[in-house]
């Protein structure tokens, strides 16, 4: 990894803070963000104290790294190449993200979705090196001490959970760190926000999950969950605390509960430069996935008929996306709103019912009750279903030959994560519509072969949204994240995606596009900021130029 800390030229004001004088010997590499391992040259190992504590051979980057990638492919499942990456990530952060960068559809599923849910689940038993910050309310009162205690002050991007709803897991309290972790992975990997500049946090407020509460191998506090005031004064000083110690920092909620992801995101919004990847991040993709199915069919978002299987963060935050969408396109807010439809664990969302959060309500139409979703389907004729449920199998054949009867081209959108809990698979939905379904999913699935055909599945995962989004947020020093970031985010998204994507059904550039894709979102996002007056850098030139030269590239820099 290139360190000292480099500070693009094309834009001074943007600075990285100072860290220390280079260490030397053991300490020089058991530092991640330093250690060159075995590429350190025998000037190097002069100078900084390593002669002999290293095999005398130097290797070339490439030798490095394939020796890297031996070691991780070698590794008879997923879960063991996921402790391998994490373990490499501990030593050797460079190295790490050079695999990540060039192996990016392999590496991907691993250091994400769908694996870092198994690791997340068995987090306590396969701990190897503190990562991040963890907030209790044991240190209630010193946050802001705590947060001191993180080595660099120039962090731009934090990702914060509070571990009680991990991707379609649940509750996983402590052992949730997983995804902050994971999550700014990507904010790397996939956009080039430089790693010394994020930090992953995890507010440990307790658990409901009986089986950690029984673990004896449990590594957070034994305790059930705080609520009420408790929580959100906790929750409120690790915010304040935040902003006092990383004043530039934009603060990521991840996999908060229903209950309490969209009341922290409407309190802090208007004053906090944050946002909510669940709500928000899920919104952007998924109306991108729309805007491609649209190019594919020669129809108009405004004409399409949604039908949602759950109303949780994901769900209702794309609705609220695809309505401001539409009224975008000349049609009244009130008739978008009767274009999205849902249906929760319980039945039809519909104006009758009295057991309704204050986030399903808006969507609360007139219209029978329905107790199932076949019936929905049959009633209200979609265009699209959309999962976002954490069930798996609950499109069935009926429904979705239901579906396809109903369209020529239907749209099938299972993006429940990891992949055991999608709604179906790309092979169901494609064999049970004749091979008519535009299908997405928010874990990865392998191309399906249907009668002489490649199906190429969508991956609607958040990753194509939230590094670019967190890279022009950085880039502008922007004071505060809007809707109309993501909305223009899912734009550039959808413009991204090729002739050749579509005809083999994919809504979606590949993964290998990703940095780029990143890139100008993260230059549209800054184009919103200084338009909006948010930013609180000097506006370059080339906003598109001045995003690319911030992009970390993990290359070694030489210490002599």
């Amino acid at each position: 990894m290139p360190m000292p800390l480099k500070t693009p030229k094309s834009h001074k004001a943007r600075k990285l803070s100072k860290r220390p004088p280079l260490p030397t010997g053991l300490a020089l590499m058991q530092d991640p963000l330093l250690n060159k391992g075995t590429c350190f040259t025998l000037e190097e190992r002069r100078r900084l104290g390593l002669l002999g504590l290293l095999p005398p051979r130097v290797s070339s980057p490439e030798q490095q790294l394939a020796r890297a990638l031996g070691n991780i492919r070698q590794h008879p499942n997923d879960l063991l190449k996921y402790v391998e990456m994490i373990s490499l990530m501990d030593r050797n952060e460079s190295l790490f993200f050079r695999v990540v960068i060039d192996n990016i559809e392999e590496m991907m599923p691993i250091i994400y979705t769908p694996v870092v849910g198994q690791a997340c689940q068995l987090y306590s038993h396969i701990y190897r090196r503190a990562r991040g910050i963890y907030l209790s309310q044991r240190e209630r009162g010193m946050f802001k001490e705590v947060l001191r205690n993180w080595p660099v002050r120039d962090v731009r991007v934090i990702v914060v959970t509070d571990g009680e709803r991990i991707l379609g897991l649940g509750d996983l309290g402590a052992s949730g760190m997983g995804i902050p972790v994971g999550k700014l992975s990507l904010y790397t990997a996939c956009a080039g926000v430089h790693p010394a500049q994020t930090l992953p946090v995890t507010l440990d407020v307790g658990t409901n999950n009986e089986s950690l509460l029984n673990d004896p191998l449990y590594l957070g506090l034994p305790q059930r969950r705080l609520t009420g005031a408790a929580y959100d004064e906790l929750v409120d000083e690790f915010v304040r605390a935040a902003r006092s110690v990383f004043p530039k920092a934009l603060i990521q909620f991840e996999d908060f509960a229903n209950r309490n992801a969209f009341r922290l995101l409407e309190k802090y919004r208007r004053d906090v430069c944050c946002f909510n990847d669940d709500i928000q991040g899920t919104a952007a993709v998924t109306l991108a996935g729309l805007y491609s199915a649209c190019r594919l069919t020669k129809a108009r978002l405004r004409d399409q008929t949604v039908l949602f299987y759950g109303a949780g963060e994901a769900a209702i935050g794309t609705a609220n996306l695809i309505v401001a969408a539409m009224t975008a396109e000349g049609m009244p807010r009130n008739e978008a709103m009767r274009r999205c439809w849902f249906m929760d664990s319980k039945a039809l969302v519909e104006s009758s019912r009295t057991d309704l959060q204050p986030h399903k309500k808006p969507y609360a139409h007139e219209h029978a009750p329905l107790k199932d979703l076949l019936g929905a389907v049959r009633a209200l004729k979609p265009t699209a279903l959309i999962g976002a449920s954490g069930h798996p199998g609950q499109f069935t054949r009926e429904i979705i030959e239901e579906l396809g009867r109903l369209n020529a081209v239907p749209v099938i959108f299972a993006l429940s994560n990891p992949t055991s809990k999608a709604e179906c698979t790309a092979e169901q939905a494609y064999s049970w519509t004749g091979g008519r379904a535009l299908f997405a999913s928010g874990s990865p699935f392998a191309p399906v072969r249907f009668e002489g055909r490649t199906l190429v599945p969508g991956q609607g995962n958040n990753a194509y949204i939230f590094p670019g989004v967190g890279l022009g947020v950085v880039a502008s020093s922007a004071t505060r994240v809007t809707d109309e970031m993501f909305f223009e985010a899912s734009k550039i998204l959808a413009g991204l995606v090729t002739e050749g994507d579509l005809s083999s059904g994919c809504l979606y550039p590949p993964l290998s596009r990703i940095r780029e894709v990143s890139a100008r979102i993260a230059a549209k996002v800054c184009e919103v900021a200084y338009t909006r007056g948010l930013a609180r850098e000097p506006k370059p030139k080339n906003l598109l130029a001045h995003v690319r030269a911030l992009q970390y590239q993990p290359t070694y820099k030489s210490y002599v």
